[in-house]
């Protein structure tokens, strides 16, 4: 029953059997019968297309889901190359701790053993400076090395007494320094005088400068009416000039007609003769 009613409704929907199949409308009975009812066309048509779109969109779905679970593989295993290089770079990192600590443990102990020669040879030298320093006391040289010595002491003191003297009004090293200033200040009276001098000097060349200054603004705004006046004159010569060749034209056209109708009437004059 369900096969021919099936073609039957291929045959004149046009509706491929397994379309037909899935719009059919399946109800159980009390008695555990199916019934099938068969729909007209239009509810068919309507059915068909909104099944088209559904799968359309469901086939949409599912390329974008497709393509979001291509995307989050090619995630992971950029990932997992990711967490690869992290894993080889703790790796490395960590040998090269390891390789580290044991240098700083060398270098340690290498230390401490230099410290020890360091102290040992500082105690040394320091025995040696001791003994070269009672021979050393016993040597001539250093007799003239401690009269050096007292020669830098007592320049010391005069130094400290120069300086007193300069702080004490009436040395003598005081009146110099006075007397020096009172030359500088003589020279610094002269030089101002000789600066005032030379600006009023300069100050009568400014104003001259300002005069002639104020003459050549004069003459070129004179000359530059001489100037504006002889452009409105060349100006008005062009226009005449124009204007004369213009006539000429017309009057070299109004010969040019004059001697044309002359020939004209001397060739019909002829004629008649």
């Amino acid at each position: 029953m369900e096969s021919s009613w099936g073609r039957g409704g291929s045959m004149e929907t046009g509706i491929p059997v397994g379309s037909w199949t899935m719009l059919q409308r399946l109800v159980r009975s009390e008695l555990g019968f199916y019934i099938f009812w068969r729909p007209n066309h239009q509810d068919l048509l309507n059915e068909l297309h909104e099944l088209k779109t559904q799968i359309a969109s469901v086939s949409a779905e599912t390329k974008e889901t497709e393509r979001q679970i291509y995307q989050q593989d090619a995630a992971i295993q950029n990932t997992k190359l990711q967490c690869g290089n992290l894993e080889n770079q703790i790796k490395s990192l960590h040998t090269e701790n390891v390789k580290l600590k044991f240098d700083i443990e060398a270098a340690q102990e290498d230390f401490e053993e230099q410290m020890i020669r360091y102290n040992e040879y500082y105690a040394k030298i320091k025995a040696h400076k001791d003994s070269l320093r009672e021979v050393e006391s016993k040597w001539s040289f250093m007799t003239e090395l401690n009269e050096k010595r007292d020669l830098v002491k007592k320049l010391k003191t005069m130094k400290e007494e120069l300086m007193q003297d300069l702080q004490n009004p009436e040395g003598n090293l005081m009146k110099q320094v006075q007397e020096d200033i009172t030359n500088l200040k003589d020279k610094i009276i002269t030089v101002k005088e000789s600066i005032i001098e030379k600006t009023s000097f300069l100050e009568e060349e400014k104003k001259t400068h300002e005069k002639l200054r104020k003459e050549i603004e004069v003459q070129h705004k004179r000359y530059g009416a001489i100037l504006k006046r002889l452009h409105c004159q060349v100006n008005k010569l062009q226009s005449d000039r124009r204007q004369w060749q213009w006539n000429i034209q017309q009057l070299q056209k109004t010969a040019a007609e004059l001697r044309k109708c002359i020939g004209t009437k001397d060739e019909h004059g002829r004629r008649v003769m």
